[in-house]
């Protein structure tokens, strides 16, 4: 009866284990599959990080024309002061998140554009934007807000970006958290604290730029003026007199010499064949 209740419990025993293999191994395969779960979970936030680390939400296009707007509208009349704009100001060209960059384009023919960073060159300029995006991206502090174009609203950039100005019906609120922006601007970049030249500055930022901002009647943007640019017509036009101008009086010169050596000589011909009187 020993070996026999011997052989009953070892029976026993390998039964109990046998029946426990499946329960452990189901019990493991959840784990595993909420494990493979994470990880894969994990690597596509790690590439959906990596797709996006490129992605800068801010418009390259309204930026420039942001930049534009304040090189001809702006700093002509700052420069004639010569007022000095504080870092902290936003139109600070720092604070241009795409400035860097921008000076870097080399326009170098009417098809031909050059990064200025690798020589590359490049058809169009949209195609020289992409290339910055995709191969420059480094060179881009995108540490803090310096995006310029969240000001466009208060610099009307799209006078300067539409070929033809779009009729759309004007949105009092819209004109009032522009006029607002604007008017902050005018504060934070010329307080009127600083003295009469940054008052007088602070004044005319008003009337340039912040008093269009109304759907009634009002004055148009820019209505200071803006930089007077050379245009190459009158350029070619004036070397083109300094050119002429000479020949011109040397042409008065030899017609007056003409018309003096034709006189003598008709003078003397008279002279000449006019008959004695007789004694």
């Amino acid at each position: 009866m020993g070996k026999w209740s011997k052989r009953v419990v070892f029976l026993f025993l390998c039964l109990s284990i046998c029946l426990q293999i499946p329960s452990i191994s189901s019990s493991a395969s959840p784990l595993q599959e909420n494990q493979g779960h994470k990880e894969s979970a994990a690597a596509r936030t790690f590439k959906q990080k990596q797709g996006n680390a490129h992605v800068v939400h801010c418009s390259r296009e309204r930026s420039r024309a942001a930049w534009k707007i304040i090189e001809e509208y702006l700093m002509p009349f700052v420069e004639k002061e010569r007022y000095k704009i504080a870092s902290g100001c936003r139109l600070h060209a720092d604070n241009d998140l795409y400035r860097d960059q921008e000076q870097h384009k080399l326009h170098v023919d009417i098809n031909e554009w050059r990064c200025g960073y690798c020589n590359k060159n490049f058809y169009e300029e949209k195609y020289l934007d992409k290339h910055f995006d995709n191969r420059h991206f480094d060179l881009l502090n995108v540490s803090q807000s310096r995006c310029l174009a969240d000001l466009c609203g208060a610099l009307h950039c799209d006078l300067v970006t539409d070929s033809a100005p779009r009729k759309t019906k004007c949105n009092p609120a819209a004109a009032e958290r522009n006029k607002h922006l604007c008017e902050s601007l005018a504060d934070s970049c010329f307080p009127v604290s600083n003295g009469p030249l940054s008052g007088r500055l602070h004044e005319f930022f008003l009337r340039q730029f912040c008093d269009a901002h109304m759907c009634t009647g009002g004055p148009k943007p820019f209505s200071k003026g803006s930089k007077k640019r050379t245009s190459i017509l009158y350029v070619s036009i004036s070397i083109l007199t300094l050119m002429l101008l000479p020949l011109f009086y040397i042409f008065v010169y030899l017609y007056q010499r003409g018309i003096k050596r034709g006189s003598q000589e008709l003078k003397r011909i008279s002279l000449s064949g006019r008959k004695k009187k007789p004694f």
